[in-house]
């Protein structure tokens, strides 16, 4: 399971509305279901990117930094 999340679709009037629950603030629209799941997915990956940047600052330079893949 990687790289997968929930989206949630529901329509509103002539448009459609997401959100993930896994990404707390990740919301996507769209008038269709695609562009709806387009643009919920960007937002994923914005604030995943924005998070990831922020949990970094402050590390110190000597500390072992490696990537876990969760599969």
């Amino acid at each position: 399971m990687k790289n997968e999340f929930t989206a949630i679709i529901e329509r509103d009037g002539e448009w459609h509305i997401a959100f993930c629950p896994e990404v707390p603030g990740a919301n996507g629209q769209g008038k269709t279901i695609e562009q709806c799941r387009t643009s919920l997915a960007d937002a994923i990956a914005l604030i995943l990117e924005d998070r990831r940047e922020e949990g970094l600052c402050g590390v110190p330079a000597d500390a072992i930094r490696e990537t876990v893949v969760v599969g």
